[in-house]
Protein backbone atom coordinates (compact mmCIF):
# COMPACT_ATOMS: atom_id res chain seq x y z
CA UNK A 1 0.00 0.00 0.00
CA UNK A 2 1.20 3.51 -0.82
CA UNK A 3 0.50 6.57 1.35
CA UNK A 4 0.06 9.64 -0.86
CA UNK A 5 0.40 13.11 0.64
CA UNK A 6 -1.36 15.27 -1.87
CA UNK A 7 -3.23 18.38 -2.89
CA UNK A 8 -4.96 18.81 -6.27
CA UNK A 9 -2.38 20.90 -8.14
CA UNK A 10 -0.46 20.10 -11.35
CA UNK A 11 2.35 18.40 -9.42
CA UNK A 12 -0.13 16.46 -7.31
CA UNK A 13 -2.18 15.40 -10.33
CA UNK A 14 0.87 13.82 -11.93
CA UNK A 15 0.94 11.24 -9.16
CA UNK A 16 -2.79 10.54 -8.87
CA UNK A 17 -2.93 10.07 -12.65
CA UNK A 18 -0.02 7.61 -12.48
CA UNK A 19 -1.49 5.68 -9.55
CA UNK A 20 -4.87 5.43 -11.26
CA UNK A 21 -3.32 4.44 -14.59
CA UNK A 22 -1.25 1.72 -12.91
CA UNK A 23 -4.05 0.52 -10.64
CA UNK A 24 -1.74 0.65 -7.63
CA UNK A 25 -3.58 0.77 -4.27
CA UNK A 26 -3.00 3.91 -2.24
CA UNK A 27 -4.24 5.76 0.81
CA UNK A 28 -4.90 9.46 0.29
CA UNK A 29 -3.65 12.00 2.84
CA UNK A 30 -5.20 15.28 1.70
CA UNK A 31 -3.17 18.40 2.38
CA UNK A 32 -4.40 21.98 2.76
CA UNK A 33 -1.54 24.06 1.40
CA UNK A 34 -3.23 27.31 2.39
CA UNK A 35 -3.28 26.05 5.98
CA UNK A 36 0.44 25.29 5.91
CA UNK A 37 0.29 21.48 6.06
CA UNK A 38 3.43 21.38 3.89
CA UNK A 39 5.42 23.15 6.62
CA UNK A 40 4.59 20.72 9.41
CA UNK A 41 7.52 18.77 10.91
CA UNK A 42 5.89 15.40 10.17
CA UNK A 43 5.62 16.25 6.49
CA UNK A 44 9.13 17.73 6.30
CA UNK A 45 10.48 14.34 7.37
CA UNK A 46 9.06 12.99 4.10
CA UNK A 47 9.70 16.03 1.92
CA UNK A 48 12.60 18.15 3.21
CA UNK A 49 11.83 20.84 0.62
CA UNK A 50 8.39 21.37 2.10
CA UNK A 51 6.59 20.70 -1.16
CA UNK A 52 4.02 18.08 -1.99
CA UNK A 53 3.48 15.45 -3.30
CA UNK A 54 5.26 12.84 -1.27
CA UNK A 55 4.68 9.12 -0.97
CA UNK A 56 5.53 6.33 1.44
CA UNK A 57 5.60 2.87 -0.11
CA UNK A 58 4.92 0.42 2.71
CA UNK A 59 5.50 -2.60 0.48
CA UNK A 60 8.64 -1.82 -1.55
CA UNK A 61 9.96 -4.28 -4.11
CA UNK A 62 12.97 -5.24 -1.98
CA UNK A 63 10.76 -6.28 0.94
CA UNK A 64 12.55 -3.91 3.29
CA UNK A 65 11.52 -0.91 5.33
CA UNK A 66 9.00 1.58 3.88
CA UNK A 67 10.40 3.89 1.20
CA UNK A 68 9.61 7.61 1.38
CA UNK A 69 9.90 9.68 -1.80
CA UNK A 70 9.52 13.37 -2.59
CA UNK A 71 9.72 15.33 -5.90
CA UNK A 72 7.04 14.44 -8.41
CA UNK A 73 9.45 13.41 -11.18
CA UNK A 74 11.31 11.02 -8.90
CA UNK A 75 8.00 9.61 -7.67
CA UNK A 76 6.85 8.97 -11.26
CA UNK A 77 10.05 7.06 -12.01
CA UNK A 78 9.72 5.07 -8.78
CA UNK A 79 6.11 4.12 -9.50
CA UNK A 80 6.91 3.23 -13.12
CA UNK A 81 9.60 0.82 -11.95
CA UNK A 82 7.39 -0.59 -9.21
CA UNK A 83 4.46 -1.21 -11.57
CA UNK A 84 6.54 -2.09 -14.63
CA UNK A 85 4.44 0.34 -16.68
CA UNK A 86 4.76 3.61 -18.61
CA UNK A 87 8.57 3.57 -18.71
CA UNK A 88 10.32 1.57 -21.46
CA UNK A 89 13.04 -0.90 -20.54
CA UNK A 90 15.01 -0.50 -23.78
CA UNK A 91 17.81 2.04 -23.25
CA UNK A 92 17.08 4.53 -26.03
CA UNK A 93 13.34 4.60 -25.46
CA UNK A 94 13.86 4.86 -21.69
CA UNK A 95 16.10 7.90 -21.96
CA UNK A 96 13.77 9.50 -24.47
CA UNK A 97 11.07 9.41 -21.80
CA UNK A 98 13.56 10.53 -19.16
CA UNK A 99 14.74 13.60 -21.05
CA UNK A 100 11.20 14.86 -21.60
CA UNK A 101 10.35 14.22 -17.96
CA UNK A 102 13.39 16.34 -17.03
CA UNK A 103 12.24 19.01 -19.51
CA UNK A 104 8.96 19.22 -17.68
CA UNK A 105 10.61 19.29 -14.26
CA UNK A 106 13.26 21.85 -15.18
CA UNK A 107 11.38 24.00 -17.68
CA UNK A 108 7.66 23.60 -18.30
CA UNK A 109 6.56 23.32 -14.67
CA UNK A 110 8.75 26.03 -13.10
CA UNK A 111 8.19 28.54 -15.90
CA UNK A 112 4.42 28.03 -16.03
CA UNK A 113 4.39 28.24 -12.25
CA UNK A 114 6.08 31.64 -12.36
CA UNK A 115 3.89 32.81 -15.24
CA UNK A 116 0.75 31.83 -13.33
CA UNK A 117 2.01 33.44 -10.14
CA UNK A 118 2.70 36.84 -11.67
CA UNK A 119 -0.50 36.76 -13.74
CA UNK A 120 -2.88 35.60 -11.01
CA UNK A 121 -1.47 35.85 -7.51
CA UNK A 122 1.25 38.49 -7.21
CA UNK A 123 -0.05 41.44 -5.16
CA UNK A 124 1.75 43.81 -7.52
CA UNK A 125 1.42 43.49 -11.30
CA UNK A 126 5.00 43.71 -12.55
CA UNK A 127 5.04 44.19 -16.35
CA UNK A 128 8.59 42.88 -16.76
CA UNK A 129 7.80 39.62 -14.93
CA UNK A 130 4.48 39.14 -16.72
CA UNK A 131 6.16 39.68 -20.10
CA UNK A 132 9.23 37.57 -19.25
CA UNK A 133 7.36 34.51 -18.06
CA UNK A 134 4.56 34.90 -20.58
CA UNK A 135 7.05 34.77 -23.43
CA UNK A 136 8.82 31.78 -21.89
CA UNK A 137 5.50 29.96 -21.46
CA UNK A 138 4.71 30.47 -25.15
CA UNK A 139 8.20 29.35 -26.13
CA UNK A 140 7.87 26.11 -24.16
CA UNK A 141 4.44 25.41 -25.65
CA UNK A 142 6.07 25.94 -29.01
CA UNK A 143 8.82 23.44 -28.21
CA UNK A 144 6.25 20.79 -27.33
CA UNK A 145 4.08 21.65 -30.33
CA UNK A 146 7.01 21.28 -32.75
CA UNK A 147 8.01 17.99 -31.17
CA UNK A 148 4.51 16.53 -31.35
CA UNK A 149 4.22 17.84 -34.89
CA UNK A 150 6.84 15.36 -36.04
CA UNK A 151 4.23 12.60 -36.34
CA UNK A 152 4.01 11.73 -32.66
CA UNK A 153 0.83 10.78 -30.81
CA UNK A 154 2.65 10.95 -27.47
CA UNK A 155 5.69 12.81 -26.23
CA UNK A 156 8.14 9.90 -26.16
CA UNK A 157 7.07 6.73 -27.97
CA UNK A 158 4.00 5.22 -26.33
CA UNK A 159 1.99 6.88 -23.57
CA UNK A 160 4.37 7.31 -20.64
CA UNK A 161 5.22 9.22 -17.49
CA UNK A 162 6.47 12.04 -19.75
CA UNK A 163 2.89 12.61 -20.89
CA UNK A 164 1.55 12.34 -17.34
CA UNK A 165 4.07 14.92 -16.14
CA UNK A 166 3.28 17.47 -18.85
CA UNK A 167 -0.49 17.11 -19.13
CA UNK A 168 -1.50 18.70 -15.78
CA UNK A 169 0.56 21.79 -16.56
CA UNK A 170 -0.90 22.12 -20.06
CA UNK A 171 -4.31 21.76 -18.44
CA UNK A 172 -3.75 25.23 -16.91
CA UNK A 173 -3.46 26.90 -20.33
CA UNK A 174 -6.47 29.21 -19.89
CA UNK A 175 -5.20 30.50 -16.56
CA UNK A 176 -1.79 30.95 -18.21
CA UNK A 177 -3.38 33.29 -20.75
CA UNK A 178 -2.80 30.85 -23.61
CA UNK A 179 -5.04 29.15 -26.14
CA UNK A 180 -4.38 25.70 -27.54
CA UNK A 181 -5.64 26.95 -30.91
CA UNK A 182 -2.18 28.49 -31.32
CA UNK A 183 -0.57 25.08 -30.77
CA UNK A 184 -2.53 22.57 -32.89
CA UNK A 185 -0.31 19.56 -32.18
CA UNK A 186 -0.47 20.17 -28.44
CA UNK A 187 -4.24 20.56 -28.79
CA UNK A 188 -4.52 17.17 -30.53
CA UNK A 189 -2.32 15.49 -27.91
CA UNK A 190 -4.25 17.17 -25.09
CA UNK A 191 -7.58 15.87 -26.41
CA UNK A 192 -6.15 12.36 -26.79
CA UNK A 193 -5.02 12.27 -23.16
CA UNK A 194 -8.09 14.01 -21.80
CA UNK A 195 -10.24 11.17 -23.15
CA UNK A 196 -8.46 8.58 -20.95
CA UNK A 197 -10.79 7.32 -18.21
CA UNK A 198 -8.06 6.66 -15.66
CA UNK A 199 -6.48 10.05 -16.28
CA UNK A 200 -9.85 11.62 -15.53
CA UNK A 201 -10.04 9.56 -12.34
CA UNK A 202 -6.63 10.90 -11.30
CA UNK A 203 -7.75 14.49 -11.85
CA UNK A 204 -10.84 13.95 -9.71
CA UNK A 205 -8.93 12.83 -6.60
CA UNK A 206 -9.37 15.17 -3.66
CA UNK A 207 -11.33 17.76 -5.61
CA UNK A 208 -13.96 18.19 -2.91
CA UNK A 209 -11.35 18.89 -0.23
CA UNK A 210 -10.03 22.12 -1.77
CA UNK A 211 -10.41 25.05 0.62
CA UNK A 212 -11.13 28.57 -0.68
CA UNK A 213 -8.11 30.84 -1.10
CA UNK A 214 -8.10 33.84 1.24
CA UNK A 215 -5.38 36.40 1.95
CA UNK A 216 -3.83 34.41 4.80
CA UNK A 217 -3.79 31.26 2.66
CA UNK A 218 -2.01 33.18 -0.10
CA UNK A 219 0.65 34.33 2.34
CA UNK A 220 1.23 30.78 3.55
CA UNK A 221 1.13 29.28 0.04
CA UNK A 222 3.68 31.72 -1.34
CA UNK A 223 6.04 31.72 1.59
CA UNK A 224 5.32 35.11 3.13
CA UNK A 225 4.44 33.66 6.53
CA UNK A 226 6.08 30.26 6.17
CA UNK A 227 8.75 29.53 8.78
CA UNK A 228 12.12 28.36 7.54
CA UNK A 229 13.03 24.70 7.77
CA UNK A 230 15.72 25.43 10.37
CA UNK A 231 13.30 27.41 12.50
CA UNK A 232 10.83 24.52 12.44
CA UNK A 233 13.49 22.14 13.70
CA UNK A 234 14.34 24.25 16.77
Amino acid sequence: MIDLHYAPTPNGWKITIMLEECGLPYTLHSMQLGRGDQHQPEFLKLSPNGRMPAIVDRAPADGGEPVAMFESGAILIYLAEKAGKFMPREMRARFDVMQWLMWQMGGLGPMLGQNGHFLLYAPEKIPYAIDRYGREARRLYGVLDAHLGEGRDYIAGDYSIADMACFPWIMTHKAQGLTLDDFPHVKRWYALLRARTRLQAGLAVGKAAVAPMDEQARKIMFGVDAPTHSAQQQ
